[in-house]
């Protein structure tokens, strides 16, 4: 096909845009729904998923040395903590801070009923560990990463929120699971529906496909418009979806970072950044826009082109 008949055609698939515009409004409000339905859903699912791996990044692995480690001890055990993989972070806790600590613990217990019950226990007197609070890089490699933990040098035990750790990674895994699986449910969904959109505006043309056919155009020239035309709702649509959960998203960090104070303000660190999906977002969405749209007017126009 020379290059001029392409641009023919392609300006024929985008007129018959304006020709059926009735057809056409339909079927990019109907894929902007599925759309705006299926990007809701992923960005669910990964802000949930980054709900989960704060609430994971907030139990600690506690590394309690032995009670007569000295500095060369502890200073030993920290590079052997550097060397084990799937750490985030770590800090050092010294027994003088546990002590502190531990007294503001129980001074803000019964009103400060308790507030000097440890007095006199600084200095050889401290009954507390040192220790190092590590945050865990992958939950799921808990177990074995508490296992070289307890090897290293100077540890006397290792506190470990197994349990929990569990219970999150199983949460997380279900989320994937469910809100994934939503969005490939979702996806298909669309595909169906516009395929069935178009294909009614291509079986109210099925005599003017008869009629070309018979004059010896070839499948690609009939085709050819009707991918265009197909694609085109595919992207106005993608724009549309875009703009719509953008929006949505931003009104919801507002109204979050807004709330001033409450469980809403914690909430708003976990949430993923605009900044750090928007670019994703827009690719997938006129990505799949695209593809639906081209593929689902390709798919209806087949069947007509046997005459």
């Amino acid at each position: 096909m020379s290059a001029s008949g392409f641009k023919y055609l392609t300006r024929q698939g985008l007129s018959n845009l304006s020709r059926n515009k009735l057809m056409s409004i339909a079927s990019i409000g109907v894929l902007t729904a599925c759309l705006v339905i299926t990007g809701i859903a992923a960005l669910l699912s990964l802000n949930v998923n980054s709900f989960v791996d704060y609430l994971g990044a907030q139990n600690k692995v506690i590394v309690y040395l032995k009670l007569d480690a000295d500095d060369a001890t502890v200073a030993q055990a920290q590079e052997a903590i550097k060397a084990v993989p799937n750490i985030l972070e770590y800090s050092y806790v010294s027994k003088e801070q546990a002590l502190q600590e531990t007294k503001g613990w129980i001074a803000e217990y019964d009103d400060g009923a308790y507030a000097n019950v440890l007095d006199g226990y600084e200095g050889d007197k401290n009954p507390l560990y040192a220790s190092f609070r590590v945050t865990i890089s992958d939950l799921t490699q808990i177990d074995a990463t508490t296992a070289q933990l307890r090897q290293l040098p100077g540890v006397d035990f290792v506190d470990e929120p197994s349990e929990l750790a569990g219970t999150l990674v199983s949460l997380k895994t279900a989320v994937n699971v469910a809100g994934w699986g939503l969005v490939a449910v979702l996806a298909v969904v669309s595909l169906v529906v516009i395929s069935n959109t178009i294909r009614i505006t291509v079986f109210a043309r099925h005599k003017e496909i008869n009629i070309m056919k018979f004059v010896g155009a070839t499948n690609t020239f009939i085709k050819l418009p009707f991918l265009v035309e197909g694609t085109a709702i595919g992207l106005i649509s993608a724009a549309l979806a875009f703009g719509l959960v953008s929006g949505a998203y931003l009104l919801v960090l507002k109204a979050i970072a807004d709330a001033g104070s409450g469980w809403l303000t914690s909430l708003y660190f976990t949430v993923v950044p605009y900044r750090k999906i928007w670019s994703s977002m827009l690719l997938s969405f006129v990505l799949s826009g695209a593809v639906i749209g081209g593929f689902g007017s390709a798919s209806s126009v087949r069947k007509h082109l046997k005459v």
